[in-house]
């Protein structure tokens, strides 16, 4: 099967299944994100920059959730517009304040490359995404 026939599907399933693919997700995903944060750690790490490594994925994660929620919701037409751009904003700030509420966290830090990581990651996903939901949004789709 094509790729592009695979991705179209993809795009099809997603629209179709909103809420169960993409809202409950997101909301799920965001839960655990912060749940996580709040636990409090001293976990030894593998390598030096494992926990730069972590916050780029979960965040790429986030931002790709992100991404398509803000995409297929209808409620609100100047959202769909300007996903990119909104869903960016939304991970430049959740990162911040993140990592603002580790600082309170016992064995945690507010550590601004973590902000950087996270940004990195989640900017990589509303990219990733927004080249996929745009490519496939006008095709009848």
């Amino acid at each position: 099967m094509p790729l592009n026939l695979l991705l179209t599907r993809l795009y099809r399933t997603l629209k179709n299944n909103k809420t169960f693919l993409v809202y409950f997700p997101l909301i799920i995903y965001w839960l655990i994100i912060f749940t996580l944060t709040t636990v409090p750690t001293e976990a030894p790490q593998l390598f030096d920059f494992q926990d730069k490594v972590e916050h780029f994925i979960a965040y790429f994660v986030l931002g790709s959730l992100l991404t398509l929620a803000l995409h297929f919701q209808k409620k609100i037409p100047s959202i769909t517009k300007r996903t990119f751009l909104i869903a960016l904003i939304l991970i430049f700030i959740y990162g911040a304040i993140d990592e603002i509420h580790q600082y309170f966290i016992p064995g945690r830090d507010c550590d601004f490359f973590d902000w950087l990581a996270d940004i990195l990651g989640g900017s990589a996903g509303v990219v990733i995404i927004s080249r996929f939901v745009n490519k496939f949004k006008d095709s009848g789709a």
